[in-house]
């Protein structure tokens, strides 16, 4: 028999999970819905929607799985038209960085026994249905918060679904993925985007901090580039988990400055190794919440024609270049030219390319 998916929201997950699950599982048929009327005939035209709403009506009623896929403002009044079409056997997920406000106004709902909260942890800058594609899924954490009363079958069914489109399915309580993600993923980005202010705030009128700022500062503080609306509502959903890794944070700041005062070489040494075993000890992967940058560094002559040579080489191979620079302050940083692409393809592509053209490349891990 069939399996019958439904999309509420057709965007960059929505359309990556919907690509993943046809290229994956060829007799599946897929239902969608988008107020955004190019992106469901993109869909069906390019064979990925078998049908196409432009309302939450009956037509969603034969789907096996309802995936909400719009915004998570917008699913509030969503719930209210699916808790009306939605069949006694279908399980309904979701795809929000947090759990605990869907999962509250699941709760006491006819749909409870049917709801399994899902994370995948993939993205991009780019956005979506058009940037959407089915690898964005490959080997990323796919997070499952199924409430108590979901059938272990049907959750344990929803996890080979996972599987099957190449993500790696974990499930976790609500209340366990919401303190997760807000200490390696929502509290990393609170940092950094204080982190940036803090500089920009001291920097010179002449700018000097800024101009230097690149290398290792550039690096952690990366993801202040991020949506600020997007965080924004991170940080109005998740407060309370926020808040308290905050506190814990800012205790420990408050112990650093105390053995910086004391000049305690001691305890500073062990503050910096500690770290350093402990961060050597991550898998090196793109799974985590925070997407890896995918970048390489090359040695590059001083002369003129020298960083076109590189560009004209990797666009002849057609390699697309998301950001290049040089990298002037090079105190912690090898390669004088630091080049990001899109994807890790893109990196192993170029490395070849530029290797084979005899040019020195160094990757930071």
């Amino acid at each position: 028999m069939a399996l019958t998916c439904g999309f509420i929201g057709l965007g960059l997950i929505g359309g990556s999970i919907a690509k993943a699950l046809k290229e994956n599982i060829p007799d599946v048929r897929i239902i969608a819905y988008d107020i955004d009327r190019n992106t469901l005939n993109a869909a069906f035209s390019e064979g990925i929607a078998d049908q196409v709403s432009d309302r939450i009506d009956a037509s969603f009623s034969p789907c096996d799985y309802l995936f909400l896929c719009a915004p998570v403002q917008k699913n509030d009044g969503n719930l209210e038209a699916v808790s009306k079409v939605l069949s006694p056997d279908c399980i309904l997920t979701d795809v929000g960085s947090v759990k605990t406000d869907i999962h509250t106004h699941i709760a006491g709902t006819a749909m409870e026994s049917r709801f399994i909260g899902g994370h995948p942890m993939a993205g991009s800058e780019r956005t979506g249905y058009v940037n959407s594609r089915a690898l964005l899924l490959q080997n990323a954490y796919y997070i499952l918060t199924p409430t108590d009363s979901v059938p272990r079958e049907k959750v344990a069914e929803f996890q080979e679904l996972v599987a099957k489109i190449g993500a790696i399915p974990l499930i976790l309580t609500y209340e366990q993925h919401d303190y997760v993600t807000a200490a390696v993923s929502h509290l990393p980005h609170v940092i950094a985007a204080s982190l940036v202010n803090l500089v920009r705030d001291s920097d010179s009128e002449d700018g000097i901090m800024k101009m230097i700022a690149a290398g290792g500062f550039k690096d952690i503080t990366r993801i202040a580039s991020s949506s600020a609306v997007m965080w924004q509502q991170i940080c109005l959903t998740n407060t309370d988990n926020i808040l308290a890794l905050l506190d814990s944070y800012i205790g420990s700041l408050q112990t650093i400055r105390s053995r910086l005062v004391q000049k305690d070489g001691k305890e500073l040494y062990d503050l910096f190794d500690s770290a350093r075993i402990y961060r050597d000890s991550f898998i090196n992967a793109s799974s985590g919440p925070i997407k890896k940058a995918y970048s390489l560094k090359v040695d590059i002559a001083d002369e003129p024609g020298a960083l076109a040579a590189i560009t004209i080489l990797l666009a002849l191979n057609q390699i697309s270049i998301k950001n290049i620079g040089i990298t002037h302050n090079r105190e912690m940083e090898d390669g004088v030219l630091r080049i990001e692409f899109y994807e890790e393809a893109d990196v192993q592509k170029a490395r070849s390319v530029l290797t084979a053209r005899g040019y020195t490349i160094y990757e930071k891990q």
